[in-house]
């Protein structure tokens, strides 16, 4: 396992490296979270590189995360990946979605709350990593019961990377994780 000094974008090149090289020896899938697209055009640039054609995931915030009506992730950069065959994602936040307007109406913590916080022990982007394999499980775009390579980051960038077989949201507790490949300190 790669352990970084602090978190941060600063990470994202050699987290994507490290996430392909896994991915490529492993003959998977890779799942990227990217809300503006910039680490997941980073990724499919670090693969045409390597020669290696992975399936990749981007799994994109739901509409309405920063301003109403809006989605951070460009439309034009969604028509662009998915004629490179990228399948985007674009779902609810399987580790908030909508248990976190009850905590912040009622001011509590729900189990999925509880859980997502519990995984930020390891970090942010192991968190983000477990949500959205996960999500991309629940929309079809990875096979079920496989292992894949799943890349989060802390607020922007990417510095996590860890191989998980997802379980759909309804049995997320099925998920395996099965090695952290980097994460930060």
């Amino acid at each position: 396992m790669y352990i970084f000094e602090k978190p941060g974008r600063e990470n994202t090149k050699k987290t994507l490296e490290i996430a392909a090289e896994k991915a490529e020896r492993l003959q998977t899938s890779i799942v990227i979270a990217s809300n503006t697209g910039s680490s997941a055009e980073e990724l499919i640039h670090i693969l045409e590189e390597r020669g290696y054609s992975a399936p990749v995931v981007v799994v994109t915030s739901v509409y309405g995360m920063k301003a109403p009506g809006e989605n951070q992730f460009p439309e034009s950069l969604r028509k662009e990946m998915s004629e490179k065959g990228v399948k985007v994602v674009t779902a609810a936040h399987a580790l908030s979605g909508a248990e976190r307007s009850f905590s912040n109406r009622f001011r509590g913590q729900g189990p999925i709350e509880i859980m997502a916080h519990t995984l930020r022990m390891l970090s942010q982007g192991v968190k983000v990593g477990v949500e959205c394999a996960t999500m991309a499980l629940d929309a079809g775009a990875v096979p079920f019961g496989k292992p894949v390579v799943s890349v989060g980051g802390s607020g922007g960038g990417a510095d996590s990377a860890i191989v998980l077989t997802p379980a759909y949201t309804h049995a997320i507790l099925d998920t395996k994780i099965h090695e952290i490949l980097c994460k930060p300190y």
